[in-house]
């Protein structure tokens, strides 16, 4: 009676689990990314209120994201304000344009400030100033998108920005995953490139000055300025993000978006992207004289 056969191939249990490079499902992403922009797009090309209705929904889970991630530091955050804030803040720059956008910023602070009173918390400061932070970060800087609709060809600028943040993230991703070797921040974003920043800049200068030229008939520096202008403020969005789930202890934000993690570890370019966006376009444009849409 012989024995088992002896076999140097190793059991599946001990076998190590293959991740790819760039740390992502990628088919997953694809179609969670898809799930996201094609509404969006919709929304900025045919229906303005869907885009704030889209908006609403991601600022909410955004905002309860991050509110969720400070709470493990044993904060406890006035929630009911930043929730109503998230909606106020898109609805505002919609109807009433970057000064209405500001007040409804400036209402929601003061609601988390009589909220924490009201409710007795306990480390009051910090609560205060971290629910301000989360108002700050999540609604204000992206409802700048908004704000880009009050523009001439708004819709086409919106469309054009948003484009040029997924060519950052699209090119980036693909030249980091083949070509890079020098971290720019290890300490931060381990994945995040120089080579991958360069294919960022030079695949998103490819199609702002393409938009300039066939969109807008405008000169092209004005795309490539804008194009470096939005790298520069998503790898900067990106990079604030990963510093604060590195200070929190956490991997992503949350689970919810497939392929992705978290609302914000998709809105994370957005949020410094938008307000430069907006402000470059009225700086370099011709007639940017935007009026609220409501």
């Amino acid at each position: 009676m012989t024995g088992p056969e002896r076999t140097d191939e190793p059991s599946e249990a001990s076998k190590p689990v293959r991740t790819p490079r760039a740390g992502r499902d990628l088919p997953a992403a694809i179609i969670t990314g898809a799930a996201l922009l094609i509404p969006a797009v919709l929304g900025i090309m045919f229906f303005p209120l869907l885009l704030i209705m889209v908006a609403v929904v991601l600022l909410s889970m955004g905002v309860w994201e991050v509110a969720r991630a400070l709470e493990t530091q044993g904060l406890r955050l006035p929630k009911v304000p930043l929730f109503l804030g998230a909606a106020a803040m898109p609805l505002s720059a919609y109807f009433g344009g970057v000064e209405a956008l500001t007040l409804a910023l400036m209402v929601t602070c003061t609601a988390i400030a009589v909220t924490a009173a009201l409710l007795h918390v306990e480390d009051p400061g910090r609560s205060i100033m971290s629910s301000m932070f989360v108002a700050c970060w999540v609604p204000y800087l992206i409802s700048f998108a908004v704000l880009l609709l009050s523009q001439p060809d708004g819709q086409w600028r919106l469309a054009v920005v948003v484009l040029l943040v997924v060519s950052n993230d699209t090119f980036g991703y693909i030249v980091g995953v083949l070509f890079g070797k020098h971290p720019m921040a290890p300490k931060i974003s381990p994945k995040k490139s120089w080579e991958g920043f360069a294919g960022s800049m030079g695949g998103s200068i490819a199609v702002g000055v393409l938009a300039s030229w066939l969109i807008f008939g405008e000169p092209l520096h004005v795309g490539a300025l804008l194009a470096a202008a939005v790298v520069v403020a998503a790898t900067a969005g990106d990079f604030s993000e990963s510093m604060v789930k590195r200070e929190l202890g956490l991997k992503d934000m949350s689970q919810v978006l497939p392929g992705h993690g978290g609302v914000m570890d998709r809105l994370d370019s957005l949020v410094f992207a938008m307000p430069t966006a907006y402000f470059v376009i009225v700086a370099l444009t011709r007639d940017s004289g935007g009026v609220p849409l409501g």
